[in-house]
């Protein structure tokens, strides 16, 4: 198992715990602060050390050609352990601030949490298809509570 490897199962563990977390426990201030910092800034930072690393050549990324201005450049970027990492970095670490910012937001509409946990669930497996079932179901709860904030 290389670095890479050994990153990527990282970030994903940190992920896991982070979501399990934000979907089963009470959701104490302190907790979800942890979860924000803890966890979407330890993402964060990851991809971002990874991202500058592979933009200025301290860590080799891909084959020639590689940018985020072409298809080819982007598929350049993926075709690395590197590219690979950072790319599902940056998922992991967005689609866990959406989470947080639903569940927040689903709690402050008092929203059951057995509404919440299947939308949660969606966000992390597939990020934007829970954002679009939250803003779905969020809409009428904003309109029933007056908090459309």
């Amino acid at each position: 198992m290389n670095g890479w490897d050994q990153l990527f199962g990282a970030v994903n563990l940190i992920a896991l715990i982070a979501w399990v977390a934000l979907i089963l426990l009470p959701r104490w201030p302190a907790l979800l602060s942890a979860l924000l910092y803890l966890g979407v800034g330890l993402l964060c930072l990851v991809y971002t050390v990874g991202l500058v690393g592979a933009l200025s050549g301290v860590f080799p990324a891909g084959e020639g050609g590689a940018n985020f201005s072409t298809i080819e450049g982007v598929r350049a970027i993926f075709a690395s352990d590197l590219g690979v990492t950072i790319g599902w970095t940056h998922y992991l670490a967005f689609d866990l601030f959406i989470g947080i910012w639903i569940a927040r937001d689903a709690d402050a509409k008092h929203i059951s949490r057995l509404v919440q946990a299947p939308i949660l669930l969606a966000t992390f497996l597939a990020g934007p298809l829970g954002l679009l079932l939250w803003l779905i179901v969020r809409e009428p709860a904003a309109r029933r509570s007056g908090r459309w904030s």
